[in-house]
């Protein structure tokens, strides 16, 4: 699959799944705004309701309490007649005529235990009926006259009780707006109250309550409220109608009222985690997709400079076997000596080639044990510049070693240190300046509990963006043609593994155009 079609597949894959992340986020946020809304609503409409059934209740009370006292004032003996009588009247259309009765009933006497009726009884009257013929506009007259009175009677009556009424609602306000705002309102009936509109609306989690005057001061309040915070209560005028100073206010607090929310949401943290682990899963799939093709492309570079690196000395190798099987040559013994020479120091670095790479095998199935000792690390590093001085020398190159240690001993196994200085001192040769001579210089020094190297060049150097890649398996600092370096692209790698098993650390710095320096720090304490 091409690169371009890789980023084309990861872009519209980011751009969905933080579209709909962001729908997710959105709508969660929307339904908590909706579902908090509709508590406050409820809230309010609970209290609203809460205060009319104060206000009515009130009401009820005062207005029993003075009808019972106007009736113990009435003097009920000196009703008219005409409160103890009932008078029930007709009148029936047919045939023509008017029909017309009226009788008188008196009020209902209580029963002795001997069935008779106690106290002198008063007869029923029943006025005849009359028979009205529609002709007669004598008689039509006077049942007008009759019925018009019998309104005027009933108009009396209403009037007289209607005033009884007001006076009673007037002495009603005039003695509720006198008392004080506990006497207007019980405690049990208001925590009552609250409860019961609550649950009626829905509202069943924990709440705590004040009841206070117009001008802030606490007449009941519940244990837990919090006084500190009137900004998050819900708040309802009590008695509207009344002077400001004799108004009460009911404040309503709901201390899991978030949890309450965040409850009504919840059902959608599921899909929104594992929305998040869906993203996430991709974006590590897309990184082991990009790695696994960067690694692809390093290999197939590895086994092309591999496949040149072997070619060359192999086919130097055939060439003279050539030269030797020819038997129309005359083999002297120098020129046999020089093919063999040539053989010889093809198949050593042939050899030298495939131990590299081995090396590197060996450490990737971790089959490779280090055998660490306490060594002088100085005479290690000394004794692999005697070695390597020759091959710098050879192309006109020098090198400076500064031993300034003061504890030169430190645990490391010797094999794979001395390779990796060699490989240090072997990669300056390859990235060397063809127009200045190579300088290596070699240092040791002592930093607490740390032993200290640095192996610094003045080649070609590195650029900053290489520099972070350099470690890496497989990659090579190239500056033009891929061959143009010779090796594998394993050997800072194989560095990079054996000091990190020796539990140091290793570090390149570099500048382009200036060289490159390797710091490699050693433990001295074991740990």
């Amino acid at each position: 699959m091409k690169k371009s079609i890789v980023w084309i597949l990861s872009a519209v894959m980011c751009v969905s799944f933080i579209f709909l992340l962001s729908l997710q986020i959105s709508f969660m946020k929307e339904t908590s705004d909706t579902r908090r809304k509709q508590f406050d609503e409820s809230v309010k409409r609970s209290l609203y309701e809460v205060a009319h059934q104060i206000e009515l209740a009130e009401a009820k009370r005062y207005l029993e309490e003075d009808i019972q006292e106007m009736e113990r004032n009435s003097n009920f003996n000196n009703l008219p007649v005409d409160g103890f009588f009932s008078q029930t009247q007709s009148f029936v259309f047919q045939n023509g005529s008017f029909t017309f009765s009226q009788s008188i009933q008196p009020p209902a006497q209580p029963s002795n235990p001997s069935g008779q009726s106690s106290g002198s009884s008063v007869p029923s009257y029943t006025m005849p009926s009359l028979q009205v013929p529609r002709p007669q506009t004598d008689n039509s007259n006077e049942l007008s006259e009759r019925s018009r009175a019998l309104q005027q009677r009933q108009l009396e009556h209403y009037l007289a009780n209607k005033s009884l009424v007001d006076e009673v609602i007037y002495n009603m306000l005039n003695t509720s707006s006198s008392r004080s705002l506990p006497q207007r309102v019980s405690k049990t009936f208001l925590d009552h109250t609250l409860t019961d509109e609550f649950n009626n609306n829905g509202i069943n989690i924990p709440f705590n309550y004040v009841l206070t005057t117009n001008t802030g001061r606490v007449i009941y309040a519940s244990k837990d409220y919090n006084t500190k915070n009137i900004e998050d209560s819900y708040a309802q005028v009590v008695f509207r109608n009344d002077s400001p100073n004799r108004m009460g206010v009911i404040r309503v607090q709901f201390p899991t009222l978030d949890d309450y929310i965040d409850k009504s949401v919840g059902f959608m943290l599921p899909s929104l985690i594992f929305i998040a682990i869906l993203m996430i899963t991709f974006a590590f799939t897309l990184f082991l997709i990009l790695r696994q093709r960067k690694i692809t492309e390093m290999k197939n570079d590895f086994v092309n400079n591999m496949t040149h690196e072997f070619k060359t000395p192999i086919s130097t190798i055939s060439l003279a076997a050539q030269m030797l099987n020819d038997q129309s040559l005359n083999k002297t013994p120098q020129l046999l000596k020089h093919y063999s020479g040539v053989i010889n120091d093809e198949t050593k670095r042939l050899r030298f080639q495939v131990e590299k790479v081995l090396q590197m095998s060996m450490f990737e199935r971790q089959s490779n044990t280090m055998k660490l000792k306490e060594m002088d690390v100085d005479e290690l590093i000394y004794g692999v510049i005697n070695t390597f001085k020759l091959k710098v020398e050879n192309i006109g190159g020098t090198i400076d070693a500064q031993f300034e240690t003061e504890d030169p001993f430190a645990m490391a196994d010797d094999m794979h240190f001395t390779n990796v200085i060699f490989n240090l001192m072997d990669n300056a040769v390859k990235y060397k300046r063809a127009d200045v001579p190579l300088h290596l210089e070699v240092r040791t020094w002592n930093e607490p509990g740390k032993l200290m190297i640095s192996i610094a060049d003045n080649g070609i150097g590195i650029k900053k963006d290489d520099l972070k890649k350099i470690f890496d398996k497989f990659y090579r600092v190239h500056t033009g043609n891929r061959h143009d370096v010779k090796g594998f692209g394993l050997g800072l790698a194989y560095v990079k593994q054996v000091i990190t098993n020796h539990k140091g650390t290793i570090k390149a710095e570099s500048e382009l155009g200036n060289g490159t320096k390797f710091i490699i720090s050693l433990p001295q304490n074991n740990e």
